[in-house]
């Protein structure tokens, strides 16, 4: 039995464990979340290390990347430094070969006419591959890095824009406390009645579910949300909240779709090899031989939200 677990900064509340198999293998799969304690994720990594195949290193980012320069947090290194027995993956490695390929799926396959559609997309420097894709399909992209990250309401309108800004701002970002950028522990269960307009302006919004969470509106009828991982709550509320489609880029598993983070361990598992040896082909392999397709779900139809 494989066992790959993700230790995370997020909530306990997301907690989910499952048992499946994927490609003959059967795995336990398991969110141990520490509620923004650091010293707590930090130890669990310790103790488990050499026990389990993988780690996902979850509610926090190793690396960002804009373009083809990567960025490094000094508090996700600092998590993992000790750690020498079992590969950890953070999902950034998975998430562009993935969430390209799930953007392309959307408009090939599952004939959702991306051409002309306004995105929200709340972080691109954490998912640049799903926000090259969108730009790629011809979708009109307004990019929240600033507005979701560090809470100004300045929209971005180019990736060549964004990385311009990336090449100024992220030396500097990746040394601040993490949690400064991001909702860890019980602030993610928050959420904000700001930036209203970007939200409403937009067909399609985009990105990390706790970034997407963090400002959403009481109302956002007919919508479409592309993310990463939600929980049964997080369904009920976008339900209620009027979404239309809602697509996670990682399968269900039991009502639950983990993190990239997580399937990234699951494919390094997989293959036998270390993450630094996995190529985009590797990762486009595995996907290939697992039928790995998005999860895409009707919550509200269209006529409803119409009246």
């Amino acid at each position: 039995m494989k066992k790959v677990i993700s230790i995370s900064l997020g909530s306990s509340k997301r907690d989910h464990v499952v048992e499946t198999e994927i490609l003959g293998e059967k795995f336990i799969i398991q969110r141990l979340g520490t509620d923004g304690d650091m010293d707590k994720a930090i130890k669990l990594f310790q103790d488990l290390d050499g026990k389990v195949d993988a780690f996902g290193l979850g509610g926090i980012d190793l690396y960002i990347y804009a373009g083809d320069k990567r960025y490094t947090f000094r508090d996700a290194k600092k998590m993992i430094r000790l750690i020498d027995k079992t590969p950890v993956v953070d999902g950034s490695g998975l998430k562009n070969t993935l969430e390209r390929k799930v953007v392309k799926y959307l408009g090939n396959e599952y004939d959702l006419d991306l051409q002309g559609k306004k995105v929200l997309m709340t972080c691109a420097v954490d998912r640049f591959g799903m926000a090259e894709a969108l730009v790629e399909e011809g979708c009109d992209v307004t990019f929240g890095d600033v507005i979701f990250a560090l809470g100004l309401p300045v929209p971005l309108k180019s990736l060549k824009g964004l990385r311009r800004l990336a090449r100024v701002l992220c030396p500097f970002l990746t040394k601040l406390p993490f949690k400064m950028l991001y909702p860890t522990g019980h602030k993610q269960n928050l959420v904000k009645n700001r930036f209203k307009k970007f939200y409403e302006e937009a067909d399609i919004i985009a990105g990390d579910f706790h970034y997407i969470k963090k400002y959403l509106p009481e109302n956002i009828q007919g919508k479409v949300i592309l993310t990463n991982t939600v929980t049964t709550r997080d369904i009920e509320m976008l339900r209620e909240r009027g979404v239309w489609i809602l697509i996670t880029t990682t399968p269900d598993f039991n009502g639950r779709s983990f993190g990239t983070n997580v399937m990234e361990g699951v494919l390094v598992t997989l293959s036998s090899k270390k993450p630094s040896e996995l190529t985009s082909a590797d990762y486009e392999e595995l996907l290939e031989e697992m039928v790995f397709v998005p999860r895409i779900e009707i919550l509200n139809s269209l006529e409803k939200n119409r009246h």
